[in-house]
């Protein structure tokens, strides 16, 4: 399936419907795999508790959704969980639970401290959302490693190297070196159409007058957070604060509209030789 630059642009920022969490009974249905890097992953079906799934999806709505959609199939930011191999890999909320409340600043997804009974019900409406989102047949939204791969990787090169003037700023045997190994399938599209994680700097300007300056590692129309010279994480809400932003993504953003879905496939392709 070739699928149009146009196409690949919206997933990244694909804003999730809502599909309501159900309880999954044992049942002799075939077993969904969910996308892993480089092999399928196992999703088992199991069951969890009606009243544990709604105050997981409750949970979720409040902290989880602006990211990652509605119904964990991805929405403005964070990544689609229903296509997610930790969440596959996960047992029990072993590494779920890790993640909510370590967050993953890198990535802009701050720590979230919850109870186990909190991180249970999240972990059981998450489950449940990947094994129906997997069970779905036609229709999916999401976007596998093989449809990335249709394009002509020495186009690519030539692309990157001459009219797309992508060498400019970026070489193969520097900051991509190795890319196509730390990043697959939409995640290795979202670095090249837009590295929403590229190293942004702000400078926050508090109410008292003093600024703190740092690298971006969290934003959203209610809180705004850094990490600063120290390695330490620090948050405000937006609305106590002035900041200013300096983000390197912007570049990527006046390229959408110079792309052909052809130049958008060859340099995925080429990409994609970068390991």
């Amino acid at each position: 399936m070739n699928f149009p630059g146009s196409t690949l642009r919206r997933s990244l920022v694909y804003a999730a419907s809502f599909f309501a969490g159900v309880a999954f009974s044992a049942a002799q249905t075939p077993t969904p795999q969910a996308p892993g890097a480089g092999k399928s992953v196992t999703v088992a079906r199991k069951s969890y508790p009606p009243d544990l799934i709604r105050s997981g999806r409750e949970l979720f709505r409040q902290d989880c959704s602006f990211c990652h959609g509605r119904d964990a199939g991805a929405g403005e930011t964070g990544p689609d969980l229903t296509r997610s191999k930790l969440v596959a890999e996960d047992v029990d909320g072993d590494k779920i639970g890790v993640v909510v409340r370590s967050g993953r600043p890198d990535k802009g997804m701050p720590p979230f401290d919850r109870s186990d009974q909190q991180i249970a019900s999240l972990m059981a409406f998450i489950h449940t959302q990947q094994y129906m989102a997997l069970m779905r047949t036609g229709g999916r939204k999401g976007v596998d490693a093989s449809d990335l791969q249709t394009g002509n990787s020495e186009a690519g090169k030539r692309y990157f190297n001459g009219a797309g003037g992508c060498s400019t700023c970026h070489s193969p045997t520097g900051d991509l070196a190795g890319v196509a190994s730390r990043f697959s399938g939409l995640e290795l599209e979202e670095q090249m159409l837009y590295p929403m994680h590229a190293k942004s700097k702000i400078s926050v300007t508090l109410a008292s007058g003093q600024t703190i300056a740092g690298t971006l590692a969290y934003r959203d129309e209610f809180t705004v957070g850094l990490v600063d010279s120290t390695g330490t994480y620090q948050s405000w809400r937006t609305s106590d604060v002035r900041y200013k932003i300096d983000a390197p993504a912007n570049a990527h953003v006046e390229l959408f509209s110079k792309y052909t879905d052809d130049d958008i496939h060859n340099l995925m392709a080429y990409l994609q030789t970068l390991r």
